[in-house]
């Protein structure tokens, strides 16, 4: 089987309120409601039939963050929505859509610890999806790092979405960025941020078997890993006002070993030797089949399409490709085999 682990769905109920909520939306969100297979399922399955009857997706929702639309209780109730559509799309479409993610407010600490718990033990959701920024603040901060020790408690994963604006620009100059490069260039890198802070804040000292999906192969990770490694290793070296130093002598292992701990997705847009890259990177038994649908020019069937032939490509053992393809998901997401 083939088990698609990070696409994007909106529930009705959901997308309406959004569209209430922010009926002008920009950038993503003005993507994003450009898609009919992200609400229509009728459209959505016409898609997914192409790849045959061993083909089944776990849904999540898309960009942007609830938290944009506004404060509790407005993200809180948003979220609620969310995952009470999505686990009816599962209960209906199960051969479909096996399994879903959770969405939370992050920006109401103690509103998101409740949803995820509801979602999870009354919805049945199989983890959690959070962006790689809070409204611009890290994902470590003491509000938010509560939710990695529930995380681990349930030994379920996260799915780390990378976020960003062009209303981040890209030089001091700027008031903006421009040619949409906070999405091609910018989201690697918030990714890559995101699991820079939660390695140095010591998150895997604290829970080994934290489980942590970053969705398009790490990011720039996978590239930069000749940084990431002896780069990393004189962490302090180049900072005059911190000592940098101490850190690095606090932590069990080389932050090149932490960075290998996360997860990552095959969601790469067809990128072959960039898929290449990130499995050599983080190994057979950290990648995940995912194909991003339905972003892609076609509105929803060249990701999954273009995925598929590479993952079919690549010098892999039959046991490496199911792996990659579903045994890896059924682990982490405790899916019964199918």
């Amino acid at each position: 089987m083939k088990l698609d682990i990070f696409n994007h769905v909106f529930p009705k109920k959901y997308f309406e309120c959004m569209l209430k909520v922010a009926p002008n939306g920009r950038d993503m969100h003005k993507r994003v409601r450009a898609i009919p297979s992200i609400v229509d399922m009728d459209a959505r399955f016409r898609i997914m039939d192409r790849f045959g009857p061993d083909y089944a997706q776990v849904i999540c929702l898309g960009a942007p963050p609830i938290e944009v639309f506004g404060p509790p209780p407005v993200s809180t109730d948003m979220a609620k929505i969310a995952n009470d559509g999505m686990a009816d799309l599962v209960r209906k479409h199960s051969d479909r859509f096996p399994a879903f993610i959770a969405s939370l407010p992050m920006n109401d600490p103690k509103g998101l610890l409740k949803e995820a718990k509801r979602a999870i033990k009354d919805l049945g959701a199989v983890g959690v999806q959070i962006f790689t920024n809070v409204l611009g603040k890290p994902l470590t901060t003491p509000e938010t790092m509560p939710l990695f020790d529930l995380m681990a408690k349930l030994d379920l994963p996260i799915w780390l979405h990378p976020a960003r604006g062009a209303d981040t620009p890209d030089y001091k100059s700027e008031s903006k960025s421009h040619y949409e490069i906070w999405w091609t260039f910018g989201w690697p890198y918030e990714t890559s941020v995101a699991m820079a802070h939660m390695v140095f804040a010591g998150l895997f000292d604290q829970h080994p078997g934290l489980k942590i999906i970053t969705h398009h192969m790490g990011g720039m990770v996978p590239y930069f890993e000749g940084r990431v490694g002896p780069g990393w290793d004189q962490l302090g070296t180049r900072t005059s006002d911190v000592d940098y130093t101490r850190l690095l002598k606090k932590l069990n292992k080389r932050p090149l070993d932490y960075f290998r701990m996360f997860y990552a997705d095959t969601a790469l847009f067809g990128a072959w030797e960039a898929t290449k890259c990130g499995l050599k990177f983080f190994g057979v038994d950290h990648v995940l089949f995912a194909s991003d649908a339905p972003f892609d020019p076609e509105k929803g069937s060249m990701y999954t399409r273009t995925t598929i032939e590479i993952i079919d490509r690549l010098d892999l053992s039959p046991d490496e490709r199911s792996a990659i393809y579903e045994g890896n998901a059924r682990r982490l997401l405790k899916l019964a085999p199918g």
